[in-house]
């Protein structure tokens, strides 16, 4: 080992930190040091009757030891660790309450920090003014105060032993601050770190979390699929008219300017939750509905797809998820109809009081090659839509035709 990697610890920044860690706790052992001297000052005093300072010293106790058991100790001291220490534990789980088990380990380890932190603040205002005194007597200062006794076998005569010493003693305390707060580190984890129950909620809310984006792709690539759907059609057919059919054209970009507007303010919307998620607040998808039926139906016709579509029932009563994901498989259903098939697509959708049934059915270009692996990526999202919500899929060829039937089942909302 090299002198440098000796010295390292010494004048480390985490060593530095670690140390205002451990003085922390010293200053929050002041009141329990007072308390301690003040009792036994009374305990001394015969004049003090003794069941008076029992029955004051039992209280003080109650009072003392309750600190350690809150739940904002807790939550400070692990704040202090991460900051102080460097050691990345978990926060707690909000609105968690920890059980006996974690309120023990929190009080082990505070009253720990409390008495660790005592003793370094005791060697550091008892060693620190002894070595400096040793080693400024060596340049002739402060020499009267080591003239006037010794340090066992040393006397003021010995100051080339004295700065030695000196030097020692700071060496020491800077390798004991280093290594207590190394102990402290490794032993954070053990006795401040999450509870059982605070693990679980973590897992749910990470897997919330992970579900919302998941959800979240699955809303990007439904809008921004569509909307690129659209706009290629429509400009290739206006390509194909663009000396014949002015006016067609005009439709066609007119079109086009629709449904990039819309993918960009879903885009925008997007963007704008995954900015405000940085601290882990739940994403909210976009909120396209039934209500936006009528446009998405609109817009797969401008492309040239013929749209036959028929509702029965009144989509204000469809709860708002139900809502949200039926609106975004008739979107995929239309663009995958647009992208593979061939003639007019039927769109039916009934809104019962308990569920909601829709049905999209068109011929496909090509049947002897339709299989279950057209639309690819949407039809993952669609199996998923209806899975989450309880309801039934059915995707695929039906003879000549491709069908998608799905059931959505929920409580109507008044």
């Amino acid at each position: 080992m090299t002198l440098r990697a000796a010295l390292a610890p010494l004048v480390a920044g985490s060593t530095w930190r670690r140390g205002v860690f451990l003085l922390l706790g010293g200053v929050l052992a002041l009141p329990y040091g007072i308390l301690a001297v003040i009792f036994a000052q009374m305990l001394a005093d015969s004049a003090i009757p003794r069941p008076l300072v029992y029955i004051l010293l039992v209280i003080a106790v109650l009072i003392a030891v309750v600190p350690l058991l809150l739940d904002g100790s807790r939550v400070l001291e692990i704040a202090a660790v991460r900051a102080l220490l460097g050691v990345d534990l978990p926060e707690p789980a909000p609105g968690h309450h920890g059980d006996r088990e974690t309120r023990l380990r929190s009080a082990l380890w505070i009253a720990t920090h409390l008495i660790v932190g005592a003793l370094v603040m005791i060697a550091l205002f008892s060693a620190l003014p002894m070595a400096l005194a040793f080693i400024a007597q060596q340049f002739g200062i402060g020499v009267e105060v080591t003239s006037r006794g010794g340090l066992g076998p040393l006397d003021g005569q010995d100051g080339g032993w004295l700065a030695l010493t000196g030097v020692l003693l700071l060496v020491g305390l800077g390798y004991a601050v280093a290594g207590l707060g190394a102990l402290a580190g490794s032993m954070a984890p053990v006795l401040l770190g999450p509870a059982p129950a605070e693990r679980i909620a973590a897992l749910e809310a990470q897997a919330t979390r992970l579900a919302e984006r998941n959800r979240l792709a699955r809303e990007l690539h439904d809008s921004v699929g569509h909307a690129l759907t659209v706009a290629t059609l429509q400009a290739g057919a206006a390509r194909e008219v663009l000396d014949t059919d002015p006016e067609f054209v005009r439709r066609a970009l007119t079109a086009i300017e629709d449904v990039g507007r819309t993918a960009m303010d879903d885009l925008d919307h997007v963007l704008g939750l995954l900015r405000e998620n940085r601290r882990d607040r739940p994403v909210v998808a976009p909120q396209r509905t039934l209500a936006d039926l009528d446009r998405l139906v609109t817009d797969a016709r401008a492309t040239g797809l013929a749209v036959h579509a028929h509702r029965a029932g009144d989509p204000t009563r469809v709860p708002a998820a139900v809502s949200r994901e039926g609106y975004r498989i008739v979107q995929e259903g239309l663009t995958n109809a647009a992208r593979h098939g061939h003639g007019p697509v039927a769109v039916r959708l009934d809104l019962h009081p308990d569920a909601l049934e829709l049905e999209l059915v068109n011929a496909v270009r090509h049947p002897d090659r339709a299989g279950p692996g057209r639309g690819g990526r949407g039809l993952d999202g669609m199996r998923e839509r209806v899975l989450l919500l309880g309801g039934r899929l059915t995707v695929g060829p039906d003879g000549d035709r491709w069908l998608i039937r799905a059931r959505l089942p929920y409580q109507e909302t008044r």
